[in-house]
């Protein structure tokens, strides 16, 4: 009995220590000031929630020195769609169909970091989403806090 009337001495506030039921997002999708996101795949290319950024993978179809700048240069585009850089990178995700090629021109990747490189994990896969492609990246970047917030 007693642990009856202290569950429902509880029960008022228990919307008080529940995570907020409304997520306030903020999305962006390639240049495309109407769409936010992709309905036919179900993606957008960058959701904002508080100060992160989590950033869907960009792609590339060939494992060459060319094939990784694009990627990455896709990626700084999606950065700098809420005021980013790769300095506010703080995990990435790489997925490859072959690890040993990206090792070798890991270079290429590097180099948009400046040698300030955020935690990552590379993974070797049998296939992408995307049939042709060799090589797909996601990144997490945290923004300052408010009041110290990059514009967008």
């Amino acid at each position: 009995m007693r642990y009856i009337i202290i569950l429902l001495f509880l029960l008022p506030f228990n919307n008080f220590f529940s995570q907020q039921a409304n997520i306030k997002k903020k999305k962006w999708h390639w240049n495309n000031s109407k769409v936010k996101q992709d309905t036919v795949a179900g993606y957008c290319q960058v959701l904002k929630v508080d100060n992160v950024l989590y950033i869907s993978g960009a792609v590339a179809t060939e494992i060459t020195p060319e094939g990784i700048t694009s990627l990455y240069d896709n990626l700084k585009t999606s950065l700098a769609s809420f005021g980013a850089t790769f300095e506010n990178v703080v995990k990435e995700n790489l997925y490859t169909t072959d690890i040993e090629e990206m090792k070798k021109l890991n270079h290429f990747r590097k180099k948009f970091y400046q040698n300030d490189f955020p935690a990552a994990t590379w993974i070797q896969v049998q296939r992408l989403y995307m049939p042709t492609a060799k090589l797909e990246v996601e990144l997490i970047a945290h923004l300052p806090k408010k009041g110290k917030e990059m514009s967008q």
